[in-house]
């Protein structure tokens, strides 16, 4: 068999620069990088929007081996995130490995040579090993609202944000409430002539702890390692303990009572309130922080309306009501296709059939990394390891860990493919759907994105990173087919199973 790279990583977010950066430390060169963008960073590449910045302390949503000692706030903004992902793979020397503009389009596994046949913008390559580390928001969530394509004003995803559209002293239009649109609203109110915020479901939200970091603490850190190690370890644990109210409801009520002081004493308006209220448990939607949000849905430019969107007109936005609301723009704070991710459509497995096609709605990987029925494919950030309380780059280290030990068990066993057997896999997803009985992700009264289209949760860890952590420490042989190379020792020709 014959193959362009031994490894082909799609993606250079996150999890794409952790695992070219381990594989370099490792001594694997034989890889590269896909990215379809121009640039490495990921979605804190693509999502460029005013206010954009990460809801995880700094020191924790950063590489455990690539501490940065110069975060300039507790809370990183964008451009930060950014710049340091492109310094990080640069002081770890693996920018040589990617293609950008690079976009991935097909990949099918070819059982007879066991290897992938990749199919890309620039042409088909070939790999032993496929590692996605595309992540759950990298495709912009588009609503299907009769007559959008009709409007004729600038209309944008806020991760496709227009640069080039001057919203001063226009009439605008935000869709959504979710992350990214609590963000854009107080950035954009005082320039806009009015803004008008379509609310579907309101979110939980609760005071932001952000805040400069001083020149002091950064010298002390660039002199000090250990220190920002201590740092980092100190807000893990107590991020860790934020999992309890989602495992267990009834601890949620703390936390449910602080966002409603919050509500309260930052919106004085009773009918206001009732609107920004919240009726389902907090977690079983993604939980929210800001400070700035609800002082700037009060300003005098500012309109909530919370009727359903009946359709869009070009130039309005017409509600369930038959109130036809004027707008010269429209922002559309929408969301990702996380469980239904475009992804599953082109990868397609032994049997030629699509991860979407396997799934059938509901995304499914042994330990959330490798899937049965598609043999050297390696999912980051795949289903069941999106985090609602910590930072999901923690789980990102987990499964690179996994990945890494899989490749070294595959060089010392001189293995061409590895693939979870369908009945490890099932035990796993067995048990995560016994661990997520009664959590607040099934049983908070709430539709979130979290959900699939079969109303499973195939998207949130339900348990604690430090577990995810210890499983994922050691590949393990035995809940996979073993395929050896041809000609391989007889031993290692033993390790293939009589299904295989």
């Amino acid at each position: 068999m014959s193959v362009d790279h031994r490894i082909v990583i799609i993606g250079a977010g996150f999890s794409g620069l952790g695992t070219a950066i381990r594989l370099k430390q490792a001594g694997i060169d034989d890889f590269v990088v896909l990215e379809r963008g121009e640039d490495v960073g990921g979605t804190w590449r693509a999502n460029r929007y005013p206010g954009c910045q990460c809801d995880v302390p700094s020191h924790l949503y950063s590489f455990s081996f690539a501490p940065n000692p110069d975060w300039s706030r507790t809370f990183s903004l964008q451009p930060e995130i950014w710049e340091y992902l492109r310094t990080t793979a640069e002081r770890h020397g693996v920018m040589g490995h990617m293609r950008f503009g690079h976009a991935v389009t097909g990949a099918a596994w070819e059982e007879e040579q066991r290897r992938w046949r990749i199919e890309t913008s620039h042409g088909t390559l070939t790999a032993e090993v496929v590692i996605s580390g595309m992540g759950g928001l990298s495709e912009p969530s588009i609503p299907d609202i009769p007559g959008l394509e009709s409007f004729a004003g600038a209309a944008f995803h806020t991760a496709e944000w227009d640069h080039e559209q001057d919203l001063r002293g226009k009439r605008v239009a935000v869709i959504g409430t979710g992350a990214s649109a609590i963000q854009v609203v107080p950035r954009i109110q005082p320039q806009v002539g009015e803004l008008v915020l379509f609310q579907r479901t309101p979110p939980w939200i609760m005071p932001h702890a952000d805040r400069p970091i001083s020149a002091r603490e950064r010298r002390i850190y660039r002199r000090l390692p250990f220190a920002q190690r201590a740092m980092r370890e100190g807000i893990y644990w107590a991020r860790e303990l934020l999992v309890l109210p989602f495992l267990h409801p009834r601890v949620g009520v703390i936390g449910e009572r602080i966002a409603r002081r919050h509500l309260r004493r930052q919106v004085r308006d009773p009918q206001l309130r009732a609107k920004l209220s919240p009726t389902y448990r907090m977690g079983c939607k993604r939980v929210l922080i800001s400070n700035e949000y609800y002082p700037a849905l009060q300003q005098e430019n500012v309109r909530l309306v919370t009727d359903g969107i009946r359709e869009i007109r070009p130039h309005a936005i017409v509600t369930a009501d038959g109130v036809e609301h004027e707008v010269d723009a429209i922002v559309l704070g929408t969301g990702f296709h996380v469980a239904d991710v475009p992804f599953g459509q082109f990868v397609r497995g032994r049997d030629g059939r699509s991860l979407a096609e396997a799934w059938r709605g509901s995304p499914q990987a042994h330990w959330g990394t490798t899937v049965a029925g598609f043999p050297n494919l390696f999912l980051l950030l795949g289903p069941n390891t999106a985090l609602g309380h910590t930072s999901v780059v923690f789980m990102i280290e987990c499964q690179i860990q996994y990945v890494m030990d899989c490749l070294r068990t595959m060089g010392e066993r001189d293995l061409q493919a590895v693939e979870p057997r369908a009945e490890a896999q099932a035990t796993f997803i067995a048990d995560v759907r016994r661990r997520e009985r009664g959590t607040v992700w099934v049983a908070g009264g709430c539709a979130s994105w979290y959900l699939d289209e079969n109303g499973r949760n195939s998207t949130i860890w339900p348990g604690s990173t430090w577990r995810y952590r210890e499983r994922m420490r050691r590949f393990e042989p035995g809940e996979y087919h073993l395929y050896p190379r041809a000609g391989a020792p007889a031993a290692a020709r033993m390790e293939t199973p009589a299904t295989a």
